[in-house]
């Protein structure tokens, strides 16, 4: 089978860093990355669940949206997030785990919070839905018509190719104390889990190619990636080192490993702009040239659905160190 490179496109890739550059630490910070601007999208939810508008936010420049119409990322932003216009069976429902938050005077920051989403509709439906607030580079797929497959609504990763040694950012983690999670699809009893969750941030660098089919496929350049345990206060310039090669047999990251089936993979959109899911096809030479990078930052570790209300998880001033 013939297969043919992904086009790239260099101006994307630099589109994705904003245009601050931090000459002394060599920081490059990503685009829209110092959530001091949010796009605020105003849904009118169906009459069955109470037919209230709901805010839901995006990471982009400072507007406001109303109306039930799917978004797509603005102003150049790289960032999609977990929160998500949806419209199932008909019902039009609004969901919001990300939002943003004052860190101090006019500087904002991103708040991600693992908290029970509440629809309810007196004789009609009463159930409540666990989510994770959840901030990636790409771009969620609108609206959501089901809860299947959450990957196969995002598009994961934007080009980029360049090859930084660490992930950098500012944190806070709200860890409540109980050790245990809960599990709640809206289906059903709610269940107490043990073991309680914690935040993460992980980053892929991929060289990806498709093939004659539109199929895509990939290789892991690069992996790194850190899992949040306990509470803090804010922490600044914290780094996740990006280690090259075969991570497989590197303890700190084997829980980072390749997403090599239909069943874990991520998607992306392929030259016909359908998403398909991007198969990892084993790890990289160390010296490699990325296509695409692919960070998630979330509150949740665990499957979805599952989590530990009252963790939140606050994010800033996210770049690339070199």
């Amino acid at each position: 089978m013939k297969i043919k490179p992904i086009i790239l496109s260099l101006v994307l890739s630099a589109a994705l860093l904003s245009p601050t550059l931090s000459t002394a630490q060599k920081i490059e910070y990503l685009k829209f990355g110092d959530f001091n601007n949010w796009v605020t999208r105003v849904i009118k939810e169906s009459h069955l669940i109470g037919g209230k508008e709901k805010k839901i936010y995006e990471v982009g420049p400072s507007t406001t949206i109303t109306g039930n119409k799917p978004y797509v990322n603005m102003g150049g932003s790289p960032w999609g997030t977990s929160n998500v216009y949806a419209k199932v069976a008909g019902v039009v429902k609004g969901s919001n785990a990300v939002e943003p938050c004052v860190r101090s005077g006019s500087n904002l920051c991103a708040k991600l919070c693992t908290k029970l989403d509440h629809i309810k509709a007196v004789g009609v439906v009463n159930m409540d839905v666990m989510v994770a607030g959840s901030i990636f580079l790409g771009q969620m797929i609108e609206p959501v018509s089901s809860t299947k497959n959450p990957y196969s609504k995002m598009d994961m990763g934007v080009p980029y190719t360049k090859r930084p040694q660490s992930l950098v950012l500012d944190y806070r983690v709200d860890m409540p104390s109980a050790n245990t999670r809960t599990k709640s699809t809206g289906f059903g009893s709610k269940k107490t889990l043990a073991g309680r969750d914690h935040a993460v941030v992980f980053i892929y660098l991929q060289r990806r190619w498709e093939d004659a089919d539109g199929n895509l496929h990939a290789k892991r350049v690069a992996t790194g990636g850190h899992q949040f345990t306990t509470a803090s206060k804010w922490v600044n310039g914290f780094k996740i080192p990006l280690v090259y090669g075969d991570v497989s047999k590197n303890a700190d990251l084997k829980w980072l490993g390749l997403r090599s089936s239909k069943d874990n993979a991520y998607y992306a959109r392929n030259s016909k702009n359908k998403l398909k899911p991007v198969i990892e096809e084993g790890w990289d030479d160390p010296n490699a040239t990325p296509t695409h990078v692919i960070v998630m930052i979330s509150s949740g570790a665990g499957e979805p659905f599952i989590g530990t209300e009252g963790l939140n998880f606050y994010v800033d001033n996210i770049g690339f160190a070199f």
